[in-house]
Order: C-alpha cells, then structure tokens, then sequence
C-alpha cells in the first residue's frame, strides 16, 4: 500500500536459500527470486520479477504495469513446474507465459548460420533509379536571389559603407535537388533471409522453475518518500489456497480503503462548495467600495 502518494520508490520481496545470513544481509545479497513494484515518475511503473539462474539475475523481457494510487493491492507470482508463470495483480491474472520465452535463461535454440553469406549478386533493392529519366535543362535554379524590390537607402555611403549589395530571399522557382523517379527493380529478388542453424551452445533445461530450497523473505525497499505498507506475506505450493487468503485479507481491506477515501471526497466537495458559496465575490467587494 502506497498511502502517501509516491512518486518514486521500489519495495521488493527477495526469496532467499539457506546460505543467507541474515544478520549481514544488504541489497547486493544474492537471492533467489526477487518481486514487487516499481514507481519513479510517469515512466517507471511496472512489477519487476526477476529471476537468479546460475549466478546471473534475468529481469523479465515483458513490461507489467503495476498499481499506483493509494489503496492497498495484493501481488502474487505463481511459478508452475512445467516452466511456465503468472503474475496477478488483486487477484486477476496481468500476465503469463513460459520461463524460457520471457527471460533469457538459456542461449537461443537457432543462430544465424555464421558459414553462409548473402550472395553477391543478390539485389534487395525493390525500386531502383529510372534510367530514363532526365533532369529538366530549367532545373537548377539558385536557392536564394537578390530582392528584386530592395532598393539602396538614401543615407548610404559607399565608401563608408562599403558597396551596398540587395538582401537575398528565397528563390521561388528553386525546386531542389533533382533525383530520378523510382520504378520496380526488374532484378528485384527480395529481403535475403540468414539462414539459421541449430545453436550447438543451446541446452534444454526442464527445471528452470525449480529451487532447491527456500529459507528467508526478505525486503528490499528504496523511497524518496516513506510510508509503503507490507503485509500479509505469503509462500505456499497451493495456488487455490493463496487465492483464498488473499481474497480473506486484501479484499475487505481494499473495499473498506476505497468506501472510506470516497466518502472523504465527497466531504470535500460539499466543503468547497459551502466555502465558495458563503465567500463574497471580488466583484461584489469593488462594487460595495465604489458605492
């Protein structure tokens, strides 16, 4: 929950193996898994996940756009054994796919064949310059031309002055830089596509999804304003279960946030209004002073 309206901040929850210390811990600590929002101005608000995979942390190749406004919401992340995720925010899927597709866990499955070469008479160009075409003989006309209609002031010495040359304006029948009109290229063969090649580097891995052991939660949390509110931290093999526990503990607390914030507005608006009607006007003031 950001009740105070931030602007810029990260609160992230870390998942951590039996080797942390935790007395020692900091934000380079190596984890496991780290997940949570991220906000700084208007460009930055999205939910990090991020994955730790043979010493290397892999953000997530997706943008997912987090939550912003005061209430309180409830994240979740669901890592499935056949190596595929979701992400859900209040409880409603905001996205899904495989671990290999959206982060780069392992090298890609084919490269470009390093051994073959776009042939040289390959032409990829689709139009070409028509032969046939000839620049006009009237073409070439300067950009800029003396004033025809300036005429040398009458106060001008020449010898102090120098001589008095007209100001230069655009020429209106200069038409540029000519180039020949385009037709289809004859020999045209098409964009030439790199083959590709099996990726002898690349080795499947069926248990991306799997950690050997899980000992501490932890948060890192960083914020140009305070006051980011974490409750109610989950970790469970039971995803009908989390649900549930996250519709008996966010819910009613989302719903009571959002009943309470609406009602303090519209208290508001009546006070504004009552404000702005028992206020004299400025006009009425200076018409009463005239008086």
């Amino acid at each position: 929950k950001h009740e105070q309206n931030i602007d810029c901040g990260g609160g992230y929850m870390k998942v951590f193996d039996c080797s942390l210390e935790q007395k020692d811990m900091h934000g380079e600590t190596p984890y496991l898994l780290m997940f949570g929002p991220d906000i700084c101005g208007p460009g930055t608000k999205k939910v990090h996940v991020i994955f730790n995979y043979k010493g290397k942390n892999l953000l997530i190749n997706k943008d997912i756009r987090c939550k912003d406004d005061v209430y309180t919401h409830l994240y979740t992340l669901i890592v499935k054994p056949d190596n595929t995720y979701e992400v859900l925010i209040d409880n409603s899927k905001v996205e899904s796919g495989e671990l290999e597709t959206d982060w780069d866990f392992l090298p890609p499955k084919k490269i470009k064949d390093p051994n073959a070469k776009k042939p040289e008479d390959w032409d990829d160009r689709a139009t070409i310059d028509d032969p046939d075409d000839k620049k006009p003989e009237d073409w070439d006309k300067a950009e800029h031309i003396p004033d025809p209609d300036a005429t040398k002031p009458e106060d001008w010495d020449d010898e102090m002055d120098g001589e008095w040359e007209p100001p230069m304006i655009d020429n209106p029948d200069f038409k540029g830089e000519w180039k020949p009109k385009q037709i289809d290229n004859p020999s045209y063969k098409g964009a030439w596509v790199h083959p590709e090649i099996d990726n002898p580097e690349y080795k499947l891995d069926p248990e991306l999804y799997k950690k050997d052991e899980i000992c501490a939660v932890g948060f890192d949390l960083w914020q140009v304003k305070s006051g980011t509110i974490f409750d109610n931290v989950l970790i469970t093999d039971d995803v009908e279960y989390a649900k549930k526990f996250g519709e008996e503990v966010w819910k009613p607390t989302h719903e009571g946030e959002k009943k309470m914030k609406d009602e303090q507005d519209e208290d508001d608006r009546k006070k504004r209004e009552a404000e702005s009607k028992s206020s004299p006007k400025e006009d009425d003031d200076d018409d009463d002073e005239e008086e």
